[in-house]
């Protein structure tokens, strides 16, 4: 008999096909966000599940389904597991980095690029109809080229978003990380150069948010922050909802404090506040920053590699008895002695 795995949202055919060579497959082909009553009660006797960032894996859950070894996401945050609670239960917890990096900066860039050149507040007033003439300042907006990019966290996809602003743009790299780059990874970023948090609000044209979530970068962007920011700067938030404080974003954009803002995450998404909504001076997407075709199939391949390896299943890209590829917490001792995976 099959090992049972659970895919929480629809994903692509050919994941499915390669994980039925392994597995009995409960995949949510209605593609339904299944209540967490819900998502405990398919995972009765499943041994792995295939999740996005919208479920959440935690102690309870876990207490309700013994005979789960495995969770593996297709996202890169994982604020919606509890590492330690699986760790020690046994249970393998593995995301999917890397993939996704090039096509998330990408789309960074391009929402940074409309806030700054106010495309979203053009294409509205065209759809309108309210364009009759040309004006020498219609939609006068700030320039990208030669201007400050400051990039608020350092990983792979601010090195990648400095890339681009350095080598195609003329822009003069600024960053905030936990820690400073060594020398040579500054230079081949064009000469990024690490600021202190303040520095960096009050020297970037166009700020960039990439950190991840957790309790010490809750609203890590706030009202003081914001307020250090240069009036025509742009803000541009593609990490996690909750690191920006959203009311308070929405009041300096509404009071200019801010010039404008760009936005694929927020604080209790789906939902967005509506004071983000009614302002003219934002251009606001539904988390797709990864939404490439082909990106969006790496990331589920990444997930059902992981799956594979971690239930003892060959191929996939990972050899059975080789660890998951991008597991979080292989290494860790669980409670009972024994090793994860």
């Amino acid at each position: 008999m099959k090992p049972r795995v659970v895919i929480a949202r629809r994903v692509f055919p050919a994941v499915i096909e390669r994980l039925q060579t392994r597995f009995d497959v409960d995949a949510n082909d209605a593609d339904e966000v299944w209540p967490q009553a819900q998502l405990i009660q398919r995972l009765q006797g499943a041994t792995g599940v295939l999740i996005t960032s919208g479920e959440r894996i935690d102690a309870p859950l876990l207490a309700a389904c013994p005979a789960l070894r495995a969770v593996c996401s297709m996202a890169v945050g994982h604020d919606n597991i509890d590492i330690a609670a699986c760790s020690a239960r046994g249970v393998l917890v593995s995301n999917a980095p890397g993939v996704l990096t090039e096509t998330t900066a990408d789309f960074g860039f391009a929402l940074m690029m409309a806030a700054a050149r106010r495309i979203g507040e053009a294409e509205r007033f065209l759809r309108r109809g309210e364009w009759s003439r040309w004006g020498v300042d219609l939609f006068a907006g700030g320039d990208v080229h030669g201007s400050t990019l400051g990039v608020l966290g350092m990983g792979r996809i601010g090195q990648a978003l400095a890339r681009r602003g350095a080598l195609g743009f003329g822009m003069a790299v600024r960053y905030h990380n936990r820690s400073r780059l060594p020398a040579d990874m500054e230079a081949a970023l064009g000469g990024a150069r690490w600021v202190s948090l303040n520095d960096l609000l009050r020297q970037a044209d166009h700020l960039v948010i990439v950190v991840p979530y957790s309790p010490s970068t809750h609203h890590l962007i706030g009202e003081a922050e914001l307020g250090q920011m240069k009036s025509t700067a742009t803000l541009t938030h593609i990490a996690r909802g909750g690191v920006v404080d959203d009311a308070a974003l929405a009041a300096a954009l509404r009071e200019g404090r801010i010039a404008a803002a760009a936005l694929d995450v927020f604080e209790g998404e789906p939902a967005v506040h509506a004071d983000l909504l009614a302002l003219p001076n934002v251009v606001l997407t539904p988390h797709m920053a990864s939404a490439s075709a082909a990106t969006r199939l790496a990331m589920a391949h990444l997930a059902a590699d992981n799956l594979l390896a971690a239930l003892g299943g060959p191929g996939g890209g990972s050899q059975a008895g080789q660890p998951p590829p991008t597991a979080l917490n292989a290494a860790e001792r669980v409670a009972h002695g024994k090793q994860v995976i």
